[in-house]
């Protein structure tokens, strides 16, 4: 009977190990995704001041965001799969094979070349002519299957190839193409953590647009895009925060452009919007959109911007568009190619819309 009553303990022991085990692994060990839902409508005048400049009185500029969080337990992620108007992502969609580090320093860098390609834009829309000095190539990403892998890491920026001086993606492609073959090495000299390096990588072949071509040409397998400093002939100062990526370019545009302006932009409207944008004030396509039209009619939006479809794989137009017809919102969207086509439409807006 005591043998029997020792082995029920025993037993009851061991389950409730388990138990502790199971418990301790659904709170503390995080899981492979990030969750992603509407977040908040910023107004932009709190982060930018132009010099000599001044807001709108009565309306109002603001970025949106889309909130994300890493899910930290097997709770967390059942609260994504319930929780209405969120999206659960795997981690690799979110980052591919960057690190968190490596992650949220390409968003603080795509930030601010977006802050930068705003204000040349905007001060060039307005104007003023803003002198452009490209000094290197940025790496964002590897390719999987480049020769790269191992020896350039995303945040790497490549000022010399060959020991010739790159300061642009042109120069390096005009390179390669040249006098390079599939098989071939390039030495190149890349700045990472404020030294300079010496590498070494085997190009590989990339297929050309043309079908009836074998031609290959050789390339080393990087996401990459231009790095710049601008000199604008007017002062323009950032807030620092903690909102990463490039998606506020335009709106960040549209402020600096109001408060260059003595009219008011705006028009008493309180204005939001999204969308990339680049020196020349091009807007390109963004993430999340229909959450960023959904945390818009929250905040009590009169306009929105988006970036228009302006390729066949463009799809931000079509998505807000769906969106807010499935929503029966209430909010002027307005999607636009480029920067003057964003003011053009503000400028001739009735005040009394």
């Amino acid at each position: 009977m005591n043998e029997t009553k020792k082995n029920a303990r025993s037993r009851a022991g061991i389950i409730y190990s388990v138990f502790l085990l199971l418990l301790a692994g659904m709170l503390f060990v995080p899981l492979p995704y990030y969750l992603y839902q509407p977040g908040t409508v910023e107004k932009i005048a709190n982060y930018v001041k132009v010099e000599n400049g001044a807001p709108s009185k009565d309306g109002s500029f603001s970025l949106t965001t889309v909130f994300s969080s890493k899910v930290g337990n097997t709770f967390t992620l059942l609260y994504g799969l319930l929780a209405p108007d969120t999206e659960v992502r795997k981690a690799a969609k979110v980052r591919g094979n960057l690190t968190d580090a490596q992650y949220k320093a390409l968003l603080e860098h795509m930030m601010k070349r977006s802050q930068n390609s705003a204000v040349a834009a905007a001060l060039e829309a307005s104007g003023k002519q803003v002198p452009v000095k490209y000094t290197g190539i940025f790496v964002q990403s590897i390719y999987a299957g480049s020769k790269a892998e191992g020896i350039i890491f995303p945040g790497d920026i490549i000022i010399e190839a060959d020991g010739q001086s790159v300061t642009k993606l042109d120069d390096m492609l005009a390179m390669l193409d040249a006098g390079k073959k599939p098989g071939d090495t390039i030495k190149l000299g890349v700045l990472r953590d404020d030294q300079q390096l010496e590498l070494a990588v085997e190009l590989y072949g990339l297929a050309g647009s043309d079908p009836l071509s074998s031609k290959a040409y050789p390339r080393i397998g990087l996401v990459t895009e231009d790095q710049f400093q601008i000199t604008p002939p007017v002062k323009v100062e950032f807030t620092v925060s903690d909102i990463g990526g490039p998606s506020a370019g335009l709106m960040f545009a549209l402020e600096i452009a109001d408060q260059l302006d003595p009219a008011e932009l705006t028009h008493g409207l309180t204005i939001a919007g999204t969308g990339t944008i680049d020196a020349s004030g091009k807007v390109g396509q963004i993430g999340g959109i229909r959450d960023k039209i959904i945390a818009a009619d929250r905040a009590g939006v009169d306009l929105f911007f988006s970036p228009a479809d302006a390729n066949p794989n463009d799809s931000n137009e079509k998505d807000i568009l769906d969106e807010a017809k499935k929503r029966e919102y209430d909010i002027t969207i307005v999607p636009v190619r480029t920067l003057d086509e964003a003011l053009e439409y503000l400028e001739n807006l009735d005040s009394t819309a």
